[in-house]
């Protein structure tokens, strides 16, 4: 199997899975929201998952710490203030909640498994090897973070 740990940016991954998402939302079953209910659901998620984007790298531009994702062991601090006292991963949630966003948008069935996914191949290929990064860097700051604070919610 080929080794994806640390190979492909999140972003493009989010973008690859909102591609999917859309292209099987072209199948049934489709279904029906209120125009403003969708709408309005959908501001609401891309509101949140911008939020978390944007706090989490705030909290990594206020450490002076690097956010490039396939470099965790190149973090020079330890970010667990602001959002990240709420999760320790909120940028992928940030993404998570955007396609989640996309898929109520696209009013099909199908896209929602695209969020699921998202989480399921960025939770193995990019949070795992990142927390053994950050378990290597910084021993046990790390492991009391860890142990008080939830992956993702």
């Amino acid at each position: 199997m080929l080794n994806l740990e640390h190979r492909i940016p999140p972003p493009v991954v989010g973008l690859a899975i909102a591609a999917a998402m859309w292209a099987v939302g072209q199948m049934p079953p489709a279904f029906a929201l209120a125009s403003w209910v969708r709408d309005a659901l959908v501001v609401v998620l891309v509101a949140a998952g911008l939020a978390f984007d944007l706090a989490g790298l705030v909290a990594f531009r206020r450490l002076r710490t690097t956010v490039n994702p396939l470099r965790p062991q190149n973090a020079s601090a330890l970010v667990t203030g602001g959002v990240y006292r709420v999760t320790r991963n909120p940028m992928y949630v940030g993404m998570a909640l955007l396609l989640t966003a996309w898929a109520v948008q696209l009013s099909s069935a199908w896209p929602f498994f695209g969020p699921l996914a998202f989480v399921l191949f960025i939770d193995r290929f990019q949070v795992v090897p990142e927390e053994k990064a950050m378990r290597e860097r910084f021993g046990e700051s790390w492991a009391a973070y860890a142990a008080r604070v939830r992956r993702w919610l």
